[in-house]
């Protein structure tokens, strides 16, 4: 039997049952797909969350047409942190990975972006541009300037992913202005291979589809990547200028927005 035709609607979560059912699609992503774990990780109930949930705004996707109760019908979650509620927590959540002193000292307005995910049955198509429509949307309504977060690889073997660090760090690495740094505890040299002598091509297929994605639109990485055992993964941080990003690309981004 098909698939009905997808009925999306986006919006910011506002109800305890909608966080859950972002929590719900987390789960199955970060925890039953990628082996992620952490201390708040709630098995009994399938839902993967973390104490800084109560401060980030929700951006969820829900399929109306799926014949299944509401909290199966999300299927792209996006979370956003502003300034003024990092200011609350004490902190952003990519700072027990990342320094980030070089964008907080910036006097820019900063977004940090996290635990992106699509269920399955969407990636690759509609769903994903739905997703950074609403991103756009709400970095227009707050006049973000910058935005960054944590992006991840797979697992955490470095000799197999010394091809894609060491291109990133060649080729993506942010300017001195928004290069932001992995704490030194945790730090991971990224350029482990030098440049004329990575396979581009190679290297690239390793590299996850959202970081492609920034890239695309002119995003950097920082310096430095950070091993998240925990989560199973490997840990880039992203960072985005508005003021930066090629017109063209930054039209795919906002469909003629102007940030």
């Amino acid at each position: 039997m098909s698939r009905p035709e997808p009925d999306f609607h986006l919006k910011l979560v506002e109800t305890d049952a909608e966080l859950q059912a972002a929590q719900r699609l987390r789960y199955r992503v970060f925890v039953e797909e990628l082996g992620g774990a952490g201390p708040m990780v709630d098995h009994a109930t399938q839902l993967e969350k973390d104490r800084f949930d109560p401060f980030f705004d929700h951006l969820i996707l829900i399929d109306r047409a799926l014949a299944a109760e509401p909290i199966d019908q999300v299927v792209g979650v996006y979370r956003l942190l502003r300034q003024e509620a990092a200011n609350e927590i004490g902190q952003f959540y990519s700072e027990d990975e990342y320094d980030l002193g070089v964008l907080k000292g910036s006097g820019r307005k900063l977004l940090e972006l996290g635990r992106s995910c699509l269920h399955a049955d969407y990636r690759g198509g509609a769903a994903m541009f739905h997703l950074w429509n609403g991103l756009a949307d709400y970095v227009a309504e707050h006049e973000i300037e910058v935005l960054f977060g944590v992006a991840s690889f797979h697992g955490t073997d470095i000799d197999a992913l010394a091809q894609p660090l060491s291109l990133l760090h060649a080729r993506h690495l942010a300017p001195d202005d928004l290069r932001v740094r992995a704490q030194p505890s945790h730090f991971q040299r990224m350029d482990l291979i030098p440049e004329d002598q990575i396979d581009r091509r190679a290297a690239m297929l390793q590299v996850p589809a959202l970081i492609k994605a920034y890239l695309r639109l002119g995003g950097f990485v920082g310096e430095g990547a950070f091993i998240d055992h925990p989560f199973n993964t490997t840990d880039v941080c992203l960072i985005m200028d508005t003021a930066r990003m090629n017109a063209k690309n930054a039209a795919l981004y906002t469909k003629g927005r102007t940030l």
